[in-house]
Formats: C-alpha cells, structure tokens, sequence
C-alpha cells in the first residue's frame, strides 16, 4: 500500500538479465504499457534506438552491480513513441549470499512531474525487496495515529534508527522540541488526511541529536472504502542543497558589497584628486607667505596653523586615495622585519606605556615588494586603532610568516608566495555586525573627533593595490587579528655592495631656467609658476597640451617642461610623445595627482606627485636634468 501511495515515481523489477518481471501503474502511466505487454520484455525498449545501439542499458546495469549504484537523466521513449526526460536510478537486488539476483529501478517523469501518478503494485515481498534498495529517500508507514509501522534501509542511514529501534515509536520523535510542543507533528498528519498530502521543508533530529534539513511528503493512504488506513512517509536529507543556496545568496552579497565599495571608491578618488589639488594652492601659497613675513608673531602663528590645517586635509586625502586604491605607489623590496624594528620607536610612542609589543618573525622571511613609507603608515594606523581598543593595557602583536598559494586557495590571491602580515590586540574586539562594516570608508565606532573612519579602508585599499588583501578576524571581548598579505619578492634584495643612490641636494649650483608649465586647473598652475619664479626661473605657461605645443614652438630656448597628466583633450603622456618627437632632449616632469596613468603606460619622464612642494619640485627638476 505504501508504494501504491507514491504517486511521481516509475517504480519495478528487472532479473539478473533486464527482462521485466514487475511493473506498477506508475510506470504503466509513464511508458505506456500495460503489465501483460511489458513483463517478460528487456527493458532496453525504453530506451532510444542510438542509445541501444550505443549499449546503454547495458552499461547502466554493470554501473549498478560495480558501483552499488546507477543514477542518469536521460532520454526514454514511450509506446507510442513519443519521448520525454526522466530521472532514472537503478539498484542492485541481492540475496543473501551476496549475488545480484536483480534490479530495483525507479523513473520519475520530470516533463510532467506533478501529473504523474503511480500506483504501485507490488507483493509484500517484492515492496520489502523494493524499498530496502532504495537509500537516498527515508520511505516508510506510519499507522493513522503516527506511529512507524515500516523502515527502509534510506531511513536507517538518513534518520540513524535501526528497524528494531524505531518500529512501534511515534514519528514525533524525529521533530525539534520547540516543533513537538507547538504540534507540528499533529498538524501535518492532519493536513495529509484532510488534502490527501503534506509537503514541506524544516529541520528534524537524527538519533544522535544532530539537526539535518529535510523535505518531507506525507501521503494519506486509505482503502477502497475510503477510510484512513495509514500514511506514507517520504523524507530526503536536502541539507547540503540549501547550503548551497546559502553560500550562492552570500556570494551575490559579497559582490554587491564589492560594487558598492567600487563606486565610493571611484567617487572618493575623483574628490580626493579635486581636493589634493586644492591644498596643493592653499598649502604653497601658505608656504611663499610665510617666507615673506618675518616681523610679524601672530600673523606667523596664524599662518602655521593654516598651514597644520592644510597639512592634515593633505593627510586625509591620502587616505581616501589609499581607499580609493589611487595612490602612487612606490614599491621596492621591504624586509619587514626591518621596517618594524625601525619603527619600534614611533610606536611605542603611538601605542603608549601601558601596552606591551610583541614580534614574532622566523629567522627566514621573504622580503615583500610594496610601498614601504605606505606600509609603515598602515601598521602606525593599526597599532592607534589597538591602542584605542585595549584603554586598560595589553598585548600588541606583530607577526609575519610565508605562504605559498595555488589556484584553488579560498583567499581570493592570485596563486604564488605570499607574506603573512599580522597585528593582534588583546582588546575589545567587533561583533558580526561592526565586522562587516570594518573597511568602510568613514565607518567608526570611536567618538566624536577620534577618528577619521578611513584607517582600514586605507589599509584595504593598499593591500589590495600591491596585489594582496587584508584579512579581519574579531569577536566580542576576543580582540581583533588584521592580517595584510603582501606579494613576496621573486628573488632577495640587491646585494650589500650594490652603488649606493646619488644623493641629490636640490638646487645645487643650479643656473636660471626657462620652463614651461602645463595645467588645466589654473589655481595649480597659477601656484607652481609662483613656486618656479621663487627659484629664480622664468616661466611660461599654458592651460592645455595643444597650448603648450604652441608655446614650445615659439621658445625655442626651453630648458625644461613640467606637465599635469589628467587634463582634457591631451594628456600629460601624450604631450610628451608629441614633445619628444620634436625635442628629444628636453627634459621633461610628469606631474599626476594619484595613480592615474593607465596599466602598462611607458615614459622617461621624470615623476612628480601631487601635491607638490618648492623642495619637491626641486628635487623633481635636479633629477629631470641629469637624466
């Protein structure tokens, strides 16, 4: 009566050899035949005649016997020749010394998945056969007051009950406690009695207290007469299912999360770009006027706070740059080591006198490649944001250790070695909430005036543009791990008998030049002819590249150009291509404002970054003229 109750599956027997030897209404409904025309037949008829010509049933049948096991969608042909797609599997039946003395086959027509009905007729010995082959699917009777009454070999192995464990025990036992006392059990025997079929998805408990997702069916079975003689029990463990769901719903969060973080990162770099710009004006401006008053104290007082003022903008558009992943970048090979032990200093001053640090590095460690002036400002920030979370004290830990990374690695890296680097404090630490929102640009949890919100976005934004990722791990009252991985180098540092760099004093014995400044923004330019005739040298300027050619045709006696990159209609490369061509001797400064220079760009010119000073742009004219 159970396998009568199944209503969506094609379920018989084949003997040893494939021939037909029972068959339900299911599977008459399915196929087509009728028992008398089909019993006794291969059942390879099923099957298309490329797919027998091929030996697919046959295969099928030795993949059941080798693997325990055939399972396959494919294509099957009905009597009246007519095809549809169905979900086959095939289980080995064997006695009891062992030997397959058949074949229990189960078809689901999932063309039409809701409209087929099978009727299932099958001796008490062939339905035992049947369903104790069956082991992906719980199937069993339940009496009409929900006690188990049959046990197949599928429940045993989902559920963890054996058949003399179970039998005679109400099926409640299977549901959660809050399930048991709201009467869930009740209610879905009593919906299968009422609509002749319960289905649903929710937790249920194994033997051993472990909670597994499962998609249950309830059919009501009842006699010719109608009454209500039991149920039929289907339950299938669809856990790992809905965890790939879940992982599937987190991904498309992630990379929501990470199209949001692009676009503030696009607009924050366009403002901090337009910003550094304006305190690059506001900064030298401060600074030629304060060369020029000397007698007067608080005007000198007043314009040093400006110019503190203007250098912390400066600091905050950096960050945002560093966000943004626009800032120039320096990179060299870093021990580091080395660059923390030169930092001791500094941050025992940051960290103060009630906090303890700790390094842990082996003996040999990779240098990295990446900005070292960038990195030192990402562990001084790091180690303020310990501080500030430890107010009583305690451990800060610095650490770093190789890894090697192949393809398959579940940190998002391009595969090869990597520098492990780890800060850890002892302190407060981030619940799951605060954690998802760590690296968001201005995001803080510290008070008023305490904090920017931009020191791990900064510190997200350099790893990520020298080719790592940063790592948080924190929980509530269990302090908080930043970890930075950092791109080893391919090969060890210059030896120590590598040339020491020239050392270059800017403006030394430097003769008058005659320059020409090329920008778009006319604050700027107005502010670095200012800075250029302070020094002494004779400008010209132009507020385009198609200005600056102009000019350059009629001076023939250039000394050197500077040039802006970002500007309209021409940039600052193409400028230089255009120059060279005509001039290829003219020394020539590349001025940009971040990293703006798209991938692969190749020039000689000398780069200066913005926001520039009279000592930059110095030292940046000394190096353009002994090239």
């Amino acid at each position: 009566m159970l396998i009568e109750s199944i209503t969506e599956y094609a379920v018989y027997l084949l003997d040893e050899n494939g021939i037909v030897i029972s068959w339900n209404p299911g599977a008459q409904k399915s196929m087509g035949y009728t028992a008398d025309e089909i019993i006794g037949q291969h059942f390879s008829v099923f099957y298309r005649p490329t797919n027998r010509a091929a030996g697919s049933p046959e295969i099928a049948l030795k993949t059941a016997v080798t693997e325990g096991r055939f399972e396959a969608e494919g294509w099957r042909v009905r009597k009246d020749g007519t095809e549809f797609w169905t979900h086959v599997v095939i289980d080995p039946v064997r006695s009891t010394d062992g030997a397959v003395v058949g074949f229990a086959k189960i078809t689901r027509d999932l063309t039409e998945r809701r409209s087929a009905e099978q009727a299932l007729r099958s001796s008490e010995e062939q339905f035992r056969i049947l369903v104790q082959s069956v082991t992906d699917y719980a199937i069993y009777m339940l009496d009409p007051k929900g006690f188990v009454s049959s046990w197949n070999l599928g429940a045993e192995r989902i559920k963890g009950y054996k058949t003399d464990e179970i039998l005679g025990e109400h099926f409640s036992r299977f549901y959660p406690e809050a399930d048991r006392k709201a009467g869930a059990p009740e209610e879905s025997l009593a919906i299968a009695a009422k609509e002749g079929r319960f289905e649903r998805e929710a937790w249920r408990v194994r033997k051993d207290g472990t909670t597994f997702l499962a998609h249950v069916i309830i059919d009501a079975i009842r006699n010719d007469d109608g009454e209500l003689i039991g149920f039929a029990k289907i339950t299938r463990d669809v856990t790992e299912r809905s965890k790939a769901q879940q992982a599937l719903e987190r991904t498309r969060e992630q990379l929501f999360q990470a199209q949001k973080l692009e676009a503030i990162g696009q607009l924050t770099g366009g403002v901090a770009h337009d910003f550094n710009n304006l305190l690059m004006v506001i900064q030298s401006s401060l600074s030629m006027i304060r060369k020029r008053v000397s007698d007067d104290s608080k005007l000198v007082s007043l314009l040093d706070n400006a110019s503190q003022a203007a250098a912390r903008g400066a600091t905050l558009t950096q960050r945002m740059l560093a966000f943004a992943r626009r800032q120039d970048l320096d990179q060299q090979m870093v021990s580091i080591p080395d660059l923390v032990r030169g930092m001791t200093e500094m941050l025992e001053r940051a960290i103060g006198p009630a906090t303890a640090i700790i390094t842990q590095f082996p003996l040999s460690l990779p240098d990295v490649v990446t900005d070292p002036n960038q990195l030192e400002s990402v562990l001084l920030n790091l180690a303020v944001n310990a501080r500030d979370a430890m107010p009583s004290g305690g451990s800060f830990v610095i650490s770093a250790r190789a890894e090697e990374l192949d393809v398959f690695n579940d940190h998002k890296l391009n595969a090869g070695r990597y520098v492990r680097f780890s800060v850890k404090d002892e302190g407060l630490g981030m619940d799951a909430a605060t954690l998802s929102r760590a690296t968001e640009p201005f995001f803080t949890t510290k008070g008023v005036g305490k904090g920017t919100g931009l020191g791990l976005a900064m510190a997200q934004g350099f790893a990520e543009q020298s080719g790592g990722r940063l790592m948080i791990d924190s929980q509530p009252g269990a302090g908080t791990t930043v970890e930075i991985w950092i791109p080893a180098a391919m090969s060890s540092r210059l030896a120590d008998d590598t040339p020491a760099p020239q050392t270059i004093v800017p403006g030394t014995n430097r003769q008058p030049l005659t320059i020409l400044a090329v920008d778009d923004d006319a604050l700027v330019l107005m502010n670095t002819v200012a800075m250029l005739e302070d020094l002494g040298h004779s400008v010209s300027q132009a507020s385009s590249g198609l200005r600056a050619l102009e000019v350059l045709r009629r001076e023939p006696k250039l000394d050197l150009l500077i040039t802006d990159h970002a500007m309209p209609g021409m940039t600052g490369v193409e400028l230089i291509d255009l120059v060279r061509a005509e001039r290829p001797h003219l020394p020539v400064i590349l001025a940009t404002g971040y990293a703006e220079l798209p991938s692969g760009t190749q020039t000689n010119a000398t780069r200066l970054a913005k926001p520039f000073f009279d000592d930059d742009l110095e030292k940046a004219m000394d190096l353009a003229l002994r090239r």
